[in-house]
């Protein structure tokens, strides 16, 4: 057992102003409304949207683990993300601001992002997409990719949306799984100054996956691309065609129909396609975005994250829409062509809630206090941390110079899987560095040992949540048994959904996030979690991040490595990493200490920023890397 825990006697409290204007002002009091009956309190936040027909029976819990909400419902996720405010003075509302990193730039009202999508859902009517079609969607972060996912929800498909930077391969994988006969993609996308060739990327894809009958084209970057006659078309073409009417009636659907199949990696084997639906993902979703981020309608809200992942899905896409929110959505790096883009987004439109990834949070500390600092940041009201658990040194740099000390940080963790938030806290709770606080109303967690008992505060266990969520995927698509042995064999007894993370609670009920489960280091009968090892190194003044894996070690079962990337203007030496050590032990103790410390220039990480330690494991041990589809360029 590992008794680091990074702060956990440091307390963060929000000031009288936010707690006053929070949506949930008194956290317990709602927690133990919600325990007490989780179908009433579901049943209360689904009232908040706008329902066809009302459903007969809130949780069908018959046939678990495929359990059912808002059974016999009738509802549209677009419907209610678009087509219900055209109704009220929010179809004049900006819906979207969309900045390309060339420095142009899109406006979108209610009223013009909703005659937009419907366009383009009669387009792909055209196209002979229907109910139940399975439409695949590979993009740059342009606002044609919303309005495309919109679209299909609208008409009743399904959407699998790959993000724009998988491989030729991976994509195929993910056509041929879904069977789609129909993709959207665009010519190209800007990233730092260059051209991502996406089409060249599409056409090779669909060789290999040739159940694609048509593939629609936007014209972003405008670099010539191959178009196959018959096969091939530009969106703005088909926009342009009497068939793209500006009026089109949403389907009505069933609560539990399909809304979109995500892919997600698993350990072994092909990826996951995770099945979301229409009813219980729309009251999540935009149940947990109006708790945790306390949205209101002077905000503008900035999910940082690509559209092609879980967080663009929920906090992109459909729960800021659903709210009527206003969203910021930049198409490019963060640091092009200089370290403030980010800060001058922020100044630039009045942005008073960022959310985003640890990853990118330590990416930007690199470049130090000066650049930010330049940037009147006032208008941040409430700051976020999605995708990893955030170190506290990391979690303190983004509160006192982002932040300026007046902005809570809503430290999320939750899964693909789940759909939304999990455990985080709310605007009006006390904060602690490093710690995603608590459970969200209407969640029941436990972390317990291999048997399935609880583990006493300040033990590391296996986090399970106890409860069906009307979020939760409804299946592994196409893979029914998967699914069930994945998410729910190991605790099958108690019918307990398996995370697949390492966490532990203090002393005040805390969560910390581990990591996940292979993320745990045995090192002489000890479980260390990478992250806190990691967290350790970059409260170092010189490390700016860190990546850390355990070799095998005929002695004490595995000892640990350390990969570090320094901060600008630091000097790689023997002393240095002597320094670390001594860092770490002071820190954490022996146990931990590195027992080799390399200093690199990145790290490879997934094209959503986690750290892909199994390739740092290959490497180390001079082994082959596997399937690297999934790392950044």
């Amino acid at each position: 057992m590992s008794e680091f825990n990074p702060a956990t006697n440091e307390w963060y409290h929000p000031s009288k102003e936010i707690t006053r204007g929070a949506r949930v002002k008194d956290y317990e009091k709602l927690y133990a409304e919600a325990d007490a009956d989780i179908e009433a309190y579901w049943a209360k936040q689904a009232k908040s949207l706008d329902w066809f027909k009302p459903w007969k029976q809130v949780l069908d819990r018959s046939n678990a683990p495929f359990y059912k909400w808002f059974v016999g419902g009738k509802i549209n996720i677009a419907y209610n993300a678009l087509d219900r405010h055209i109704k009220t003075w929010r179809k004049n509302k900006v819906a979207l601001i969309w900045e390309g990193e060339p420095g142009d730039k899109v406006v979108l009202s209610y009223w013009r992002l909703w005659k937009e999508v419907n366009k383009f859902a009669n387009v792909l009517k055209g196209m002979g997409v229907k109910k139940g079609d399975r439409v695949t969607v590979y993009m740059g972060r342009v606002p044609e990719l919303i309005i495309t996912m919109l679209a299909i929800a609208k008409i009743g498909a399904i959407h699998s949306v790959v993000y724009g930077g998988f491989s030729e391969q991976a994509l195929a994988d993910r056509i041929e799984d879904a069977q789609s006969r129909v993709l959207v993609t665009c010519d190209g996308a800007w990233l730092r100054g260059s051209i991502v060739k996406l089409k060249d990327v599409v056409d090779e894809a669909v060789r290999r996956a040739p159940i694609v009958e048509t593939v629609i084209v936007v014209k972003r970057t405008a670099h010539d691309v191959r178009m196959e006659q018959g096969r091939d078309y530009w969106y703005h073409d088909l926009m342009a065609l009497p068939i793209a009417s500006p009026t089109c009636e949403s389907e009505v659907m069933d609560a539990e129909d399909p809304l979109f199949i995500l892919y997600t990696s698993g350990t072994t084997g092909k990826p996951k396609g995770i099945l979301h639906t229409h009813g219980g993902y729309a009251v999540y979703t935009s149940t947990t975005l109006a708790n945790v981020f306390d949205i209101k309608d002077d905000d503008r809200y900035w999910c940082a994250a690509d559209p092609g992942w879980i967080t663009g899905h929920s906090y992109i896409v459909y729960a800021p829409l659903i709210l009527g929110a206003t969203s910021v959505i930049y198409e490019g790096a963060p640091n092009h062509p200089y370290p403030d883009r980010w800060w001058r987004i922020i100044e630039d439109y009045g942005v008073t809630i960022l959310y985003t990834a640890p990853t990118a949070i330590r990416g930007l500390m690199r470049f130090g206090d000066m650049w930010p600092s330049r940037r009147d940041l006032s208008s941040l009201r409430l700051l976020g941390s999605v995708g990893e658990p955030i170190n506290p040194e990391a979690w303190r740099w983004y509160h006192r110079v982002i932040g300026k000390e007046n902005c809570p940080i809503m430290d999320t963790w939750w899964q693909t899987e789940t759909g939304g938030f999990m455990i985080s806290p709310v605007p009006s709770v006390s904060l602690k560095p490093g710690s995603a606080t608590r459970p969200l109303p209407g969640i029941k967690i436990d972390i317990v040992d291999e048997h399935g008992e609880s583990v006493p505060p300040g033990h590391d266990g296996v986090l399970v949540i106890q409860q069906p969520w009307p979020g939760m995927l409804r299946t592994i698509y196409g893979d029914p048994e998967r699914f069930k042995k994945q998410y729910w064999s190991a605790f099958e007894k108690q019918g307990w959904y398996l995370t697949g993370d390492t966490a532990r609670r203090d002393e005040d009920g805390y969560v910390w996030i581990i990591g996940r489960n292979d993320d745990v280091i045995k090192v002489s009968g000890y479980r260390l979690g990478t992250a806190e090892v990691e967290s350790g190194l970059v409260s170092h003044p010189s490390v700016a991040e860190s990546a850390v894996i355990g070799i095998p070690d005929e002695v004490k079962g595995n000892i640990i490595y350390a990969y570090c990337i320094l901060k600008a203007g630091i000097q790689k030496s023997d002393e240095l990493k002597e320094a670390l050590k001594d860092h770490i032990r002071h820190e954490i103790g022996p146990i931990a200490v590195p027992a080799k410390i390399d200093f690199v220039d990145v790290l490879p990480k997934t094209r959503s920023g986690k750290i892909m330690r199994r390739v740092l494991r290959a490497r180390a041990q001079g082994l082959p890397e596997g399937d690297t589809s999934t790392l950044e360029e």
